[in-house]
């Protein structure tokens, strides 16, 4: 990256019926965003003018047919499609699950050569993106697969982390999906996002129990005794500060969360809930474990208040600066391991 210019931040628009343009657009109507980095939205001149006409948000920005001539001080819309996508507010139509796949796929392509250094990905809605060449529940799987690394999907707060070792997996099906080294890699996944991504130097890390009361010691299902024990056990042994399997029923309300650097929770809804009522609208959804960074507010498409002006970009913004913080602290972490490194070989 050209130390003379400020970090890139992509954003892909999601589905341009739900509030996620909304949300981008406002966070960068106050001009200061523009000092911290440079906004480049994967879209078209056309589709973001309809936006901001149909929201009456003000808003200026630069249109170029090529990520890599984007311009410092401004926001930058590059033009990669030339139809005119029908805008319906609050409908989950196939159209605009076309287009919120167009954006996402070369803002990732963007993002893997170095035109961009971050991503922001605004919400996308799970079932309308679907077709022949997009068969993905949602942005992690297929993040998973454009990009280097183990995938982990993880929400985050200053005070408050929460992974996920299955994410978008039906409950019926969580129990089969889960395996020692399931845990193994999501624990690692974890630990050096911890260290690399936030600066924390030795990450403790609670695990929540698969059953109700972590299966009651065989009780109620033996996942808990069979799986998780035997690895946290084995992991403890050798040095990780890894602590569980707790009832995740009384976890949170017990505050015993805000002893940790972070939750691994056993399927979707038992980390979201308890995340989500904790910090919605300051929480940020970010794929942790990858060779590049991409963030999400933590909310969906809320086609219910679609195109009325009222939608708030408070997450969006954490999300912007979430993605900033990460890509300076894993440069800083590059720079320092690789000083180590560099004096390890001088002193043989």
């Amino acid at each position: 990256m050209d130390e003379n210019r400020k970090i890139r931040l992509g954003i892909s628009i999601g589905d341009i019926n739900g509030i996620g343009c909304e949300v981008a657009l406002k966070t960068f109507t106050d001009s200061r965003m523009l000092d911290f980095c440079t906004p480049v939205f994967f879209a078209s001149n056309k589709t973001i003018a309809g936006q901001t006409s149909a929201l009456n948000i003000d808003i200026k920005y630069n249109g170029i047919q090529e990520t890599s001539k984007a311009i410092d001080g401004k926001i930058n819309v590059v033009n990669i499609w030339k139809e005119i996508p029908k805008l319906e507010f609050g409908q989950a139509t196939t159209e605009a699950g076309k287009f919120a796949i167009r954006s996402l796929k070369a803002a990732v392509e963007s993002l893997k050569v170095g035109d961009i250094d971050v991503l922001v990905t605004a919400p996308i809605n799970k079932n309308n993106i679907q077709s022949d060449d997009f068969k993905f529940p949602g942005h992690t799987d297929f993040l998973a697969q454009e990009l280097d690394g183990d995938s982990l999907m993880f929400m985050v707060t200053d005070g408050l982390k929460v992974g996920l070792l299955t994410d978008h997996v039906a409950v019926k099906d969580v129990p089969a999906a889960i395996n020692p080294i399931l845990i193994r890699t999501k624990v690692r996944t974890i630990e050096k996002s911890l260290t690399m991504d936030f600066g924390i130097r030795r990450p403790k890390i609670a695990l929540l129990g698969i059953n109700p009361h972590s299966g009651d010691n065989g009780t109620i299902g033996k996942e808990d005794e069979e799986i998780l024990k035997p690895v946290i056990k084995e992991m403890s042994a050798a040095g990780h500060l890894v602590f569980g399997p707790y009832a995740a029923d009384s976890f949170f309300g017990s505050d015993s969360h805000t002893k940790f650097d972070a939750i691994l929770a056993a399927y979707h809804d038992q980390g979201l809930i308890p995340f989500k009522t904790l910090s919605f609208g300051n929480g940020v959804n970010y794929t942790a474990g990858l060779s590049k960074v991409r963030t999400s507010p933590d909310h969906g498409t809320a086609y219910e208040i679609a195109g009325t002006g009222k939608a708030d970009n408070s997450s969006f913004k954490e999300a912007v600066f979430t993605a900033l913080r990460v890509f300076k602290n894993r440069s800083e972490y590059a720079e320092l391991t690789e000083n180590v490194l560099q004096k390890q070989r001088i002193r043989r």
